[in-house]
């Protein structure tokens, strides 16, 4: 098969999440692990740095992997979900897998004639497992899908466990309450692993400190009171502080990441990691920001961020997945942006109607479309030189604004 025909063949044989939503999702490691043992258990061969946390876990696992590129670590990245194409989840030095070990995986896949029914989800992480031991990879950052005790990354050992923050997001799979939500997190704890909480309050903290007491871990605090470089802005200062603990664990442990590592890390994120999406600003006449925050804690640590950047008058392109809680989202956006709430093409997407009916009657100064391209052009229109045009939501709908705007934020 072709690369085009396999990646199609991947999304019918398997139900994944991104499109099916909460049916495509497999809550046991018995799968990826029968798995695992078919392709020789690629994870016991590998070094790990295990990443979970409602928000912020892509952007610490993506800061984490360019500074340890930059220290001369042969780094494989995991994460998900991707914007452009399949072949981003799975990195090594900011190289994408080729679409040759695609096919080749797959076909191996399908000559196993299998006996169980994985996810998507869970054959991607088997084939990037196979592709950093193929690729001889000294460290592996790795992004947990949804959750983390029962999450198909959570069959390694790692060197460190990362928790970055718990908020309220997958409610119907993870629980109704930050302290369940925290449980499941807290499932990536090891025995005798130490963890790194980049957020710690009364709620969950208990949490953390029952599992890691179980474990006999380590926890470790991120600590905000350090310097943070010029690059790093908005809610980024938290991921930042989460790395930087992060970094004295490695550094513990027989990695050797410097300050200046650190620093080209952070300056050459996009070309090690390829990076994207997270209070990227891709224009400047109109000042426009690109950013995936998609639940209610996400969504007001972005909106905290731009009011440090804003310019003139603000504009806001929304549109986000059907199953998140539009009720909570409506109460933290900020009643003087012009809005242009749209779909996207995902099935997962938000309809019009339900748009519709949560955003009209809050805010006047709003429009409806049914194709985000439509959405940009008449906020585009409707922006003065002068003004920022904010645009965030789903992963999916940040896909479509990518093929409008180069990096260099020229349409």
């Amino acid at each position: 098969m072709t690369y085009d025909e396999t990646i199609d063949w991947l999304f019918q044989q398997f139900p994944a999440y991104h499109i099916q939503g909460v049916s495509a999702y497999k809550p046991s490691l018995d799968n990826i692990k029968a798995l695992s043992a078919a392709f020789g258990n690629p994870e016991r061969s590998l070094r790990f740095v295990h990443i979970a946390g409602t928000n912020g876990k892509g952007s610490v696992s993506n800061m984490l992997a360019s500074m340890l590129t930059q220290s001369g670590e042969r780094t494989g990245l995991f994460t998900s979900p991707h914007i452009h194409d399949f072949t981003e989840r799975i990195r090594v030095n900011g190289e994408t897998v080729s679409e040759e070990f695609v096919i080749e995986f797959c076909r191996q896949v399908r000559k196993l004639k299998l006996d169980l029914e994985p996810s998507f989800f869970e054959i991607t992480w088997l084939m990037a497992l196979c592709r950093f031991r193929e690729q001889q990879c000294t460290v592996v950052v790795a992004e947990t899908g949804l959750g983390g005790r029962l999450d198909a990354t959570n069959i390694i050992m790692p060197v460190v466990s990362v928790i970055t923050n718990i908020s309220l997001d997958h409610t119907n799979i993870l629980g109704n309450t930050r302290p369940l939500i925290a449980a499941e997190k807290a499932g990536i704890i090891k025995p005798g692993i130490p963890v790194v909480l980049g957020e710690t309050d009364p709620e969950t903290f208990p949490v953390f400190e029952s599992f890691a007491s179980q474990n006999h871990s380590t926890i470790c605090q991120a600590d905000s009171a350090i310097s943070y470089p010029k690059e790093i802005i908005g809610y980024q200062k938290e991921n930042f502080a989460t790395v930087a603990r992060t970094l004295d664990i490695l550094n513990n442990s027989g990695f050797r990441i410097s300050p200046e590592n650190v620093q080209r890390g952070i300056q050459n994120l996009r070309a090690n990691t390829g990076f994207m999406g997270r209070m990227e600003i891709v224009g400047q006449h109109p000042l426009i920001i690109i950013d995936c925050a998609h639940n209610v804690a996400g969504i007001e640590k972005t909106l905290a961020g731009i009011r440090e950047l804003i310019r003139g008058k603000l504009h806001i392109v929304y549109g986000t997945s059907s199953d998140k809680n539009l009720e909570d989202i409506a109460t933290v956006l900020p009643a003087e942006a012009t809005y242009y709430f749209t779909t996207f093409t995902n099935p997962r997407s938000a309809g019009s109607g339900q748009l519709n009916a949560v955003f009209a009657n809050r805010f006047p100064e709003s429009a409806f479309f049914t194709n985000a391209v439509e959405a940009f052009d008449s906020a585009k229109q409707a922006s003065g030189e002068n003004d920022t045009i904010l645009i965030f939501g789903s992963f999916f709908l940040i896909h479509e604004f990518y093929d409008l705007i180069s990096p260099a934020g020229q349409k």
